[in-house]
């Protein structure tokens, strides 16, 4: 698996191509563990860990990556979502207008509660219902997820 793309290919990329990702619903026993993003998209919301899928890495094992890398746990898979379609109008790169995600939601259980930041999270939090403003691509998660109870 490859996991570093060069500034240079990852700007054609992101100019030219939809990214396959996964996202994750972490569930704990008080509620759904959002982190408040540090960089865009989504820059300053809350917002569920999530990342892309490297190349011949399966979405399963990306979702274990991703729970390791972002959120410092190890995670049981509960239920997969489905793809979603996400495009943002913003991106990292300068001169890029927009990102566009082909994204799998799986609703996920950690292992230990006990969550470590990493560089793209200012905090996260476990919210027993969902915070005042929420983004719409988090919302369609959580009206996916038959297991949250979430209204």
């Amino acid at each position: 698996m490859s996991e570093w793309v060069p500034d240079e290919a990852w700007e054609t990329i992101v100019r030219n191509v939809p990214i396959v990702s996964v996202d994750l619903i972490v569930r704990t026993e008080s509620g759904i563990v959002l982190g408040k993003r540090q960089n865009e998209p989504a820059k300053g919301e809350w917002f569920i860990p999530g990342g892309r899928v490297l190349k011949n890495e399966t979405r399963t094992e990306a979702v274990h990556r991703i729970a390791k890398h972002e959120l410092g746990v190890e995670v049981d898979v509960i239920e997969s979502l489905g793809a979603f379609e996400h495009i943002y109008d913003t991106a990292e790169i300068e001169g890029v207008e927009s990102k566009h995600y082909l994204a799998n939601g799986y609703v996920v259980d950690p292992k230990t509660e006990q969550f470590q930041p990493d560089d793209q999270h200012a905090d996260f939090q476990v919210f027993t219902s969902p915070p005042e403003s929420l983004h719409p691509n988090v919302t369609a998660y959580i009206e996916e997820a038959s297991s949250l109870g979430w209204e």
